[in-house]
């Protein structure tokens, strides 16, 4: 599975990939597991150079290693499970909304 985290903040953002033990979407589809990195208070901003340097990506972990929870009426909620081959959190807005989100 493919976890991207766009929330460069999160203190558990790793380089792009979210390296919580569990994540939980919440009805609104905005993850109730991100924690703002107290100790980092500088996003980055990789639009600015997208086209000329590829971002340094973590490797992606095993689904089986993580849990993740979801509460939204998603096309890939299960009983409360997530079973998308990989989700991706926004970092534009203010909070993490799931941009994997499908309605049912």
């Amino acid at each position: 599975m493919d976890i991207r985290c766009r929330k460069t903040l999160c203190k558990y953002n790793d380089r792009f990939t979210c390296k919580a033990k569990e994540i939980l979407i919440n009805g609104k589809m905005i993850c109730q597991t991100y924690t703002k990195d107290e100790e980092n208070d500088k996003a980055i901003d990789t639009t600015k150079s997208l086209f000329e340097k590829t971002p340094d990506f973590a490797p992606q972990r095993d689904s089986k290693a993580l849990c993740i929870m979801c509460k939204a009426s998603c096309l890939f909620n299960r009983n409360g499970k997530c079973v998308s081959n990989g989700i991706t959190l926004n970092a534009i807005d203010e909070k993490p909304f799931c941009i994997s989100f499908l309605k049912k």
